[in-house]
């Protein structure tokens, strides 16, 4: 029993653990002149009232200058953390999401003046977003709750799950609109199709009487 209870925990673990792995990405960052130098976006949705800390580390590249923008989605596009000169340092942006949503992520790369775009000038860029639990410092939680390394374990899981249900909600309660918008409108296409019917079956019967109104004058038909 013990063999199959620690064998579904680290089941659990290896999933819990995949799923947030795809939360990090690395990518390559051309550099290009000022006037020239378009951003690259990164979005991660964030649900309501989540803590959110955004890892930032650039590779080293000559005469080049990487920031980074934090952003919402909405129509003010409100700024959560904003950072020049990136460099091989870990840089961390935390803030609280109060609406949810996408949180953007754009990066620039800025060649210094004279220098023009080439292949040799670009920097790697490994950005990596942390949500809800993630963002908490469990080795600070276990001296604070005296917590044993099992139970340490244990309470990371839990956070993980409640993560995962409040995704698994989000998603539910997103495919109910869908599905809400997708009865509604195909009620609204069968009452136009319906209302086109009639209209077209009484163009139709308006045409046949008037034709043989029109041939009875011209005394073409009796």
């Amino acid at each position: 029993m013990t063999r199959k209870l620690v064998s579904a925990t680290l089941a659990i673990s290896f999933l819990l653990l995949a799923s947030t792995m795809v939360q990090a990405i690395k990518f390559d960052l051309p550099g290009l002149p000022e006037n020239d130098a378009n951003p690259v976006c990164i979005s991660h949705f964030v649900d309501e009232n989540t803590e959110v800390i955004v890892k930032v580390r650039v590779g080293p590249g000559p005469q080049q200058k990487v920031s980074v923008e934090v952003n919402d989605d909405s129509v003010h596009q409100n700024q959560f953390w904003r950072k020049d000169g990136l460099t091989d340092t870990v840089q961390k942006g935390t803030f609280l999401n109060k609406e949810a949503g996408d949180v953007v992520a754009c990066f620039t790369n800025v060649l210094s003046a004279g220098y023009k775009p080439d292949s040799r000038y670009s920097r790697v860029v490994d950005i990596d977003f942390e949500i809800g639990s993630e963002t908490i410092d469990y080795e600070k939680l276990a001296e604070t709750e005296k917590l044993k390394p099992m139970e340490l374990a244990l309470r990371k899981l839990e956070d993980m799950v409640k993560d995962i249900l409040e995704n698994m909600e989000h998603l539910q309660a997103r495919e109910e609109r869908m599905r809400n918008t997708n009865e509604s409108t195909n009620a609204r296409v069968q009452w136009f199709s319906t209302m086109t019917m009639f209209v077209l079956i009484a163009l139709g019967a308006w045409q046949i009487m008037y034709l043989k109104q029109f041939f009875r004058k011209k005394r073409l038909i009796d």
